[in-house]
Formats: C-alpha cells, structure tokens, sequence
C-alpha cells in the first residue's frame, strides 16, 4: 500500500501568502475530512527554546487554528515539558517561552496548553505491548485530546538523525516520565553537588526510593526505585539526572512506540515544514546555519510516509555552502544522507523501519506536487 504524501513549494505571489499557500496544501491533502466536529483537538508543536530561531513561526499556527475552527473543533495548541533543565522545563517558564516566540491566545486565536502539567508529572499511561514498550507515558492534554493534528518543523537532531512528526509526537507528547523511558534504559542519579537537601525529590517519590543522607543530601535505593523519573520532574537545581542512553537506533524506535500508542485510537492529520532545517533540535536557545535551501511544506494522514519524503526531499537538496556539512562550499552532497553525514552515529531508518513494522503508517509514498 502507498500513501499520498502532498507537497507544495514556498515560491509567493501577491495574493498568495505563505499561510495561505499552507491551507490550500492540507486541503488538497484531506484535512476537511478530518473528524473533529465538537471535538478537542491538539495541535501539537515545538514552541521553540528562547534565543533558538528556527521554530516554525506562530503565523502558521494561527492559520491551522482558523482551519479547525471553521470545521468546529474546540482547538489548542500544546507540547510537553523537556526533561532537561531549560526555559521549557515546567509549565510556567514554557507559557513565557512560547509566549516570547509569538505562540499566545492573542495571536494564534488559541489557548496554549502545557500538555503533563506544571512540573511535568501529568500523564496517562497508554498501552503498546510493543518490543520495547508495554505502555506509553504521555502527557494528560494531548492523551485526552480527541483529535491530533501536527505541525514539524523537520531538521536535523543529534540524537535521533533529525526531527521530523515522529520525533514531533513521540517524544514531544511524552511526559518526563516518558521521556525518561525514551532516552535511558538506565534509573536516574543524583549528582550530590547540586543537591540543597530541600526533601522535595523524598516528597514526591511514591515509592519511597530517594531519602536524605547524614550529609543532608538525596540518594536513591536502587531496590526500590522503579525509574519513573519522577525526582527528576521535581527537582528545581539539577540534582535529580537521568543517565543518557547514546543508542539513536534504540530511542528512535522507542520514539515510533510511543507515536503509536497515542494515534492508533484517534483521528489524526500531519504536515511538515522543510525550512530552516538546522542541523540541531530547536530544543537548542540557538541554531546553525541550514544544512540546504529552503524546500517546502509537505502534508499526509501517514506519519511515517510524510517523515520519509521529507527526508528523501533533504538529500536530494543541495548541501549549502558554509553549513556544517559544507563549510568550504566544495561537495553540494545531492543525493547523501545530509542527517547521517551531520550525525554520524544516528540512525533515523531504523525509527522509520520500525514504524512501518508495528503498523504506525508504511514508508511507501507517492508525492504530490501542487
């Protein structure tokens, strides 16, 4: 079975405005036959890390949320807090942070909703029974949300090969919690130099696992620690850390996992935007040069198909010159791996293979063009 992958450039005219060009795209692409009447719909998007330049603008955004109202969902724009420490990493520095980068009620016409909560310990546990995941730890807003509909920003990320809707969905719906079981197969630790002894990491383990030396600092009994990465959630000075899994081809596809837990029971809609495609995450409060020239914007009901020509879109591109890929301007690497050249030791297939193995979508796609 092949999927209908819809595409568009982002050459203008007069008349017709980028935002504009967007919702004629997602139309073509079936957007209105969605089934949201009534119905809470997530828009799920990176708000952007503060000083970070390459989010998508909220101009989109607010185009999107024209688009649901008119079909008469009861739409929000939402995301989940980061498990590091950053200016997303609760709920009321997220709100500032999303405001800052244009994502605020007066200008996408729209609530924004932190999905798992002020400190990032809402969620709803939702069932896998894949390989690698029994359940899916996903934060409240968007696991309650009738109806998902993405909006990527697709470039590069140092961990996962690039950021496309998988990584969008998968780690971004997730909950620390979830993040926790994406990133590490290891429990967490505490890094006794950052502790302050304020109890609140022994205060909000429910299983009795972290507890205050003679030295006023937290350890945790690894016989009862379950790895729920709550400690990590709560602590406010950096002392409570998950221990780092390198394995890219292991998360991405926990990554696909947890994507599908949250779509195989709702309605759902994607569109990508190949702009800006830096080669790190907009988790980052900076961004680098692009890795190739503006492409497009690309649309479908299949994740996986929609994340597959996005990528096969970025290495037929050109390298452009004075990125990180081509600083001297010598080698314009059509054809190459752009992701895998910047990352040497990311996998994005893998995620991609996985996907289409558990039934997430197929990355067999037709494209096109408008």
């Amino acid at each position: 079975m092949v999927s209908k992958v819809y595409f568009t450039d982002l050459h203008t005219t007069p008349s017709l405005s980028l935002p504009k060009k967007m919702e004629q795209l997602v139309r073509e692409a079936g957007i209105d036959r969605l089934d949201c009447k009534d119905k809470f719909t997530a828009i799920k998007i990176h708000f952007g890390e503060p000083g970070n330049m390459a989010f998508l603008r909220h101009n989109y955004a607010a185009r999107m949320v024209k688009i649901l109202k008119k079909m008469e969902s009861h739409v929000f724009l939402t995301d989940s807090n980061t498990l590091y420490s950053g200016r997303r990493s609760d709920a009321i520095n997220h709100l500032y942070s999303a405001w800052e980068n244009g994502y605020n009620p007066m200008a996408v016409n729209a609530p924004v909703i932190i999905a798992d909560g002020l400190k990032g310990t809402e969620y709803r546990e939702l069932p896998v029974n894949s390989a690698l995941c029994k359940s899916a730890k996903i934060g409240s807003a968007i696991a309650d949300a009738d109806v998902i509909v993405s909006m990527t920003h697709f470039k590069g990320h140092e961990q996962a090969g690039f950021g496309g809707v998988l990584k969008n969905i998968g780690m971004g719906a997730a909950s620390k919690a979830g993040k926790m079981d994406l990133h590490s197969s290891s429990k967490p630790v505490i890094e006794a130099e950052h502790c302050v002894g304020c109890r609140q990491c022994e205060k909000n383990c429910n299983y009795g696992a972290v507890i205050l030396n003679e030295k006023k600092k937290a350890v945790i009994d690894y016989n009862k620690c379950v790895g729920c990465g709550q400690c990590i959630a709560v602590c406010r000075y950096s002392a409570a850390q998950p221990v780092w899994d390198n394995a890219s081809e292991l998360m991405n596809k926990k990554v696909a996992e947890y994507t599908h837990a949250l779509l195989k029971d709702k309605p759902h809609f994607h569109i990508s935007f190949i702009v800006d495609v830096s080669p790190e995450c907009d988790c980052w409060g900076s961004n680098d040069i692009p890795l190739v020239p503006n492409i497009g914007m690309a649309a479908s009901f299949d994740p996986v198909a929609l994340d597959q020509a996005c990528a096969d879109l970025v290495m037929a591109a050109p390298a452009l010159s004075g990125s990180a890929i081509n600083k001297e301007g010598k080698n314009d690497l059509k054809g190459v791996d752009k992701f895998r050249h910047v990352h040497p030791n990311t996998d994005w297939r893998v995620g991609l293979e996985h996907a289409e193995k558990i039934g997430l979508g197929t990355r067999k796609y037709e494209l096109i063009k408008m």
